[in-house]
């Protein structure tokens, strides 16, 4: 039997986690599978578990009021070191670039514990933004002895940074596992938050802010959608409100009593996907509502100046805008009034994943002991298939690769462009 101690803190952990935790009991005569949850966000973690019927055997417990990175990542190390020592796991299994991820892997590394990274490869390549998540799954990264990256493009980070080909893993993203998963099941909006939006009757936009480094400029971006809903008649915003005050307070000051512009409770999940099938298109700093977005065919307006997900701004589906006034609103404004713009993007491919991820890490997992390597799922140095990716292999030396890879980004986006005029 191989020990795998799944480790879950957040919200988007466990929608993540969840469809590699049904596999890992799928396959209980092979797998012991065991899960801890920090509770790093208890409100926001526990309707996760609820809804995915997901049984925690260890509670750290260490939310408190007012934490600090800091906090949480001494709260993780002692907490897990605990568990460490009672489980005696072959592997540990974490998820993303979260606080709770990052001192998990560190406390494995101390107790000799294998490290398994889900959602490896990420990177925007400024350690302050995203702020703590791009160093924490750069850390997790160092020390993860399997990467199992969503895209190819993460694979090939983690190749950059030296990572042995036959530990990296192309997966795809548990997210649309999940995601499909929850869109099978009934829902009724009623006595909802949902009730009352007006479906078929407005063009309903989907927003959510709440990154760390959008914090300082929330109530800009609050007055630019203020200003978005002014200029079209035909819009409707839907906008959950974060539960951090600083988040939340510019939204309700700038935005409060807006006739069509909806302030939401943070939304369950099975809600938010009901939701994303029936807006026009998202304004979101999320990642992973990228990667939602993506998944079912709905346009994204990224109020962020980099992603580490350039998959979707490479396939036409997702923009980046930041919190820059003029740019949010000429590309909300010409998805609401240009019929080929939208087309454009929400025919767009999704680039991340197929809703198989989960069965392709529990079989990376097992490849990973002698005599059971499955080639199929083992990532492989791609061959150049743009002519700028062409020239670029032979000037990496000369370019800092972060800045190639955002040349590539944007003359293969400026070809589509011009291709649809």
């Amino acid at each position: 039997m191989i020990r795998v101690l799944s480790v879950i803190g957040t919200r988007p952990e466990a929608i993540k986690m969840a469809p590699i935790a049904r596999e890992l009991e799928r396959r209980a005569d092979t797998f012991e599978s065991r899960i801890c949850v920090t509770h790093q966000h208890r409100e926001m973690l526990d309707p996760m578990l609820d809804l995915f019927n997901l049984e925690a055997h260890h509670d750290l417990e260490i939310m408190r009021p007012g934490q600090s990175a800091s906090d949480v990542t001494q709260a993780v190390l002692a907490g897990m070191s605990e568990v460490l020592e009672r489980e005696r796991p072959d592997w540990v299994l974490i998820q993303g670039d979260t606080t709770t991820a990052m001192a998990a892997s560190m406390a494995a590394f101390y107790r000799k514990a294998c490290v398994g990274h889900v959602e490896a490869g990420l990177r925007t390549f400024d350690k302050y933004s995203p702020y703590p998540e791009e160093i924490n799954r750069r850390v997790a990264g160092v020390l993860a002895d399997a990467h199992f990256a969503p895209t190819r493009w993460a694979a090939t980070n983690l190749r950059r940074e030296g990572v042995p080909r036959e530990r990296v893993f192309v997966t795809g993203n548990t997210v649309i596992d999940s995601l499909q998963h929850i869109g099978r099941l009934p829902f009724d909006p009623t006595d909802t938050p949902l009730e009352g939006l007006p479906y078929g009757r407005k063009r309903i936009v989907l927003v959510t802010a709440h990154r760390h480094e959008n914090l300082e400029g929330m109530a800009s971006i609050c007055g630019t959608l203020r200003e978005l809903t002014e200029r079209h008649p035909e819009l409707h915003l839907a906008f959950p409100v974060h539960m951090n005050p600083r988040a939340a307070q510019p939204v309700y000051d700038t935005l409060i009593g807006l006739e069509r512009v909806s302030l939401l409770p943070p939304l369950e999940y099975q809600q938010l996907v009901w939701l994303l099938g029936r807006v026009d298109f998202v304004i979101t700093d999320s990642g992973g509502l990228q990667e939602e977005a993506a998944a079912v065919g709905k346009p994204v307006l990224v109020l962020r100046e980099r992603t580490e997900r350039p998959e979707g701004i490479d396939a036409g589906i997702a923009k980046l805008v930041g919190s820059n006034r003029d740019e949010l609103l000429v590309c909300a404004g010409r998805l609401l009034q240009d019929p080929l713009e939208y087309h454009a993007m929400a025919s767009a491919d999704c680039p991340y994943g197929d809703g198989a991820a989960a069965e392709r890490v529990v079989q990376g997992l097992l490849s990973m002991f002698p005599g059971a390597l499955d080639e199929e799922h083992i990532y492989e140095e791609p061959s150049p298939e743009h002519p700028l990716d062409a020239l670029l292999h032979h000037a990496t030396e000369e370019i800092p690769r972060q800045y190639a890879d955002q040349v590539i980004s944007r003359f293969k986006r400026c070809s589509r462009e011009w291709a649809r005029r």
